[in-house]
């Protein structure tokens, strides 16, 4: 009798799930995302806004669901490389500074993105985005023989060193906001094309290893080593370079934080057979267009 009953309910479970499982399969609105362009940062050694100026390649992949004719949800896993070095500042002193840093981005997101108009009626939209994201970044430099150096563990700025106590050491992964927009068009019913610029609150100054002021030289080597001096100051290096700089002089500017951002295309492809919102296989209704 008991298996009798457990026989019937596990039917029913069947038979709800093959009525369920392929409305909602056909109702989804799935888009697989693919982005390629490219990135760039603002801080202590790039300081404009938005520039294209020693930018680097960015990709990416994500997938887009349409909750509706305007609104989406979006998640991405972006690759991408910042860097900047000093010898293109137009500032002398700067160019005197002579550093310089490369870092890989890695970064997953989830986005909420609005389309301004109706892409079942129109060919191209502006939109908009933002959301929350996790990234993941390992400041380095060339020295002067060409060998790839991590900067974090050599505390540049005496990060983590007991004689700089208000100093911490920072992490190599990190929340940022992101947000932006773009434009997109309706290339086919399944294929959409977008340009979008994404940019990227962060909340540390270190995404270039620089931030605050200089630190003793004869404490930071003691502590890290000589190649943590040569590492943290690089005048010496030029032609009539100047010596290494006295404890507390102006390396960086603390007030802002760093910020990164990407630009480029991306190409969206829908998954699978879909209706749309109004119960038909394109998203569109049988009614007339309206008039615009």
């Amino acid at each position: 009798m008991i298996n009798s009953i457990t026989q019937k309910k596990s039917m029913r479970k069947l038979i709800l799930l093959s009525v369920f499982i392929p409305s909602f399969v056909h109702a989804q609105k799935l888009h697989a995302d693919l982005f390629g362009g490219f990135s760039n940062y603002q801080g202590d050694l790039q300081g404009k806004y938005f520039t294209t100026a020693q930018a680097k390649a960015a990709i990416g992949l994500g997938l887009r669901y349409d909750l509706s004719d305007h609104f989406a949800v979006r998640t991405n896993f972006t690759y991408a490389t910042i860097g900047a070095d000093d010898k293109y500042n137009p500032q002398a002193d700067l160019r005197a500074r002579n550093l310089s840093f490369h870092t890989k981005i890695t970064e997953a997101n989830l986005l909420l993105d609005y389309n301004i108009l109706n892409l079942n009626y129109h060919k191209l939209t502006p939109y908009v985005f933002a959301g929350v994201a996790v990234f993941h970044y390992n400041p380095y430099a060339y020295d002067s023989t060409g060998n790839k150096i991590y900067l974090k563990p050599l505390s540049t700025e005496g990060e983590g060193l007991a004689a700089y106590p208000d100093r911490a050491a920072y992490h190599l992964t990190q929340f940022a906001i992101p947000f932006g927009g773009g434009i997109r068009w309706k290339f086919t019913e399944n294929i959409t094309l977008s340009y979008e610029l994404g940019l990227r609150k962060t909340f540390t100054d270190y995404l270039d290893d620089v931030s605050t002021t200089y630190v003793d030289q004869a404490t930071l080597a003691a502590a890290k080593g000589a190649k943590a001096v040569e590492m943290a100051w690089r005048g010496g290096e030029l032609k009539n370079g100047t010596t290494y700089p006295a404890d507390g002089e102006i390396r960086g500017g603390s007030k802002f934080k760093d910020w990164y951002y990407f630009s480029g295309l991306t190409i969206s492809i829908g998954i699978g057979k879909r209706k749309g919102f109004h119960g038909t296989d394109n998203g569109r209704t049988d009614c007339p267009k309206p008039v615009r």
